[in-house]
């Protein structure tokens, strides 16, 4: 094989393969189908776990724990990074954790650890902060700037009935 033979015979379009028109198409009769059975009978169709009577994988398997798919998603950074990343006297928001690739996927809720030294003042803005984390930041004369994040539900419908009480 050369090079210039890498892409021969791939086509962009590809001819939908028309089954069950005939025999001189080549797929006439049992339309690709075989002979007899449940897969050749119309409309047929099985679960993607179908195992042929026996009982499923997904099925014989137990299952284990919980996801909270309305919990929000909370990206931790450790002050360690901050103190190999980061320059001192900058400031450290949620842009410049991605820019500098500490903060890489999509999360609703940053919080700041308190692993590693931290020897540079910096002014680090976050949702959330370990103690350990505020004592360091203070410790080396920074400064810690708790931003708002999503109101917690509790919260909102404790806001709610305030408001029925009041109105």
């Amino acid at each position: 094989m050369n090079l210039h033979e890498v892409h021969r015979g791939i086509t962009k379009y590809k001819k939908r393969k028309r089954i069950g028109r005939g025999t001189g198409s080549g797929h006439g009769k049992t339309a690709s189908k075989g002979h007899k059975g449940q897969k050749s009978r119309p409309g047929f169709s099985a679960l993607p776990i179908f195992e042929g009577g026996a009982m499923p994988l997904v099925r014989r398997i137990p299952k284990r724990g919980f996801n909270n798919k309305h919990a929000l998603v909370v990206a931790a950074v450790n002050v360690g990074d901050l103190e190999a990343v980061f320059e001192a006297g900058e400031e450290v928001n949620l842009a410049s954790l991605k820019e500098k690739s500490l903060a890489k996927h999509s999360f609703d809720i940053l919080k700041i650890l308190g692993d590693g030294e931290l020897t540079k003042k910096l002014k680090v803005s976050a949702h959330r902060f370990s103690k350990s984390a505020r004592e360091k930041i203070e410790q080396a004369g920074g400064e810690v700037i708790v931003m708002p994040g999503r109101t917690p539900v509790e919260v909102k419908k404790k806001q709610k009935k305030v408001a029925k009480a009041t109105s």
